[in-house]
């Protein structure tokens, strides 16, 4: 416990470096894109970091279905898969960046803060 707050007590005295992290963290974060099917590709969603839609296909079989609240389904279900599979990369590069900057593993507690 001491050892990891010797390591918050250094990383205070180079915020330039936190900073930089930092910046080019939240630059990436609208790089991070993840896709998602649902009913065996007859939905498919794409968001990315910002937990922003990107793009929703429905495919042709799908609407020749002409099933309103199947669609509704299959939307949710692929939005939720998409958004669950970005929250992993997010955690994954805080991860990376809490490294950068020297802190120790989980010290964000799996992700960063305000991002779910």
């Amino acid at each position: 416990m001491f050892k990891e707050f010797g390591q918050m007590m250094s990383l205070l005295g180079n915020k330039s470096k936190i900073q930089e992290e930092i910046q080019k963290f939240q630059a990436q974060i609208g790089t991070i894109t993840a896709e998602a099917t649902a009913g065996a590709g007859y939905v498919t969603v794409k968001v990315n970091g910002r937990m922003e839609i990107l793009s929703v296909r429905i495919s042709e079989e799908a609407m020749k279905l002409n099933d309103r609240e199947m669609l509704e389904d299959l939307i949710a279900a692929a939005t939720n898969q998409a958004l669950t599979k970005v929250r992993e990369q997010l955690a994954q590069e805080s991860a990376k960046m809490a490294a950068n900057i020297g802190l120790p593993p989980g010290m964000l507690g799996g992700g960063f803060p305000g991002l779910g």
